[in-house]
């Protein structure tokens, strides 16, 4: 249903986008492989809890939220990773974990690593372990409308 749900939204705002089915794979960075998709065009959405509430940090899957710089760079006094019992219910029909970094649809914030600007295509998981969807950046930029900072743990320098 989610995936439905996804795949409606996408539709309805005329983005070009590519499902991809795999074998169920619960990392990101697993997904990545699974897929063959480079690990700084795999997104991963991890819910964090700041001042507002619940958000949606999203990043490559080959890095870590860095919770003193997002919590810094998002002007919060508190920053934590929010506990799956703490979110569950916030993704009607998404497994656990595997929730789109679309905030708008479920009512919450999202930040965004600035390293994602850097390529063309976003590939994150779309509702379940078991497909991904595949968009250009600059249509999830405009739909999703995150907040962009850094807060990605494991840049290297050149990355920055």
């Amino acid at each position: 249903m989610a995936l439905t749900n996804l795949m409606e939204f996408l539709t309805t705002h005329n983005v070009k986008y590519i499902l991809i089915s795999h074998s169920p794979a619960v990392t990101a960075q697993g997904i990545a492989g699974l897929t063959h998709t480079p690990g700084h065009e795999m997104a991963k959405t991890v819910i964090v809890k700041l001042d507002c509430g619940l958000a949606m940090a999203v990043l490559p899957a080959k890095y870590h939220v860095d919770l003193a710089l997002l919590r810094k760079n998002s002007k919060s006094k508190t920053a934590s990773l929010a506990t799956e019992e703490e979110f569950r219910g916030s993704f009607a029909n998404c497994e656990t974990g595997a929730m789109p970094p679309f905030g708008n649809l479920y009512g919450m914030p999202v930040f965004a690593d600035d390293s994602l600007e850097k390529d063309r295509e976003i590939a994150f998981n779309a509702g379940t372990h078991r497909e991904l969807i595949r968009m250009a950046w600059d249509d999830y930029k405009r739909l999703a409308a995150p907040r962009m900072m850094r807060f990605a743990a494991g840049r290297s320098a050149e990355a920055a």
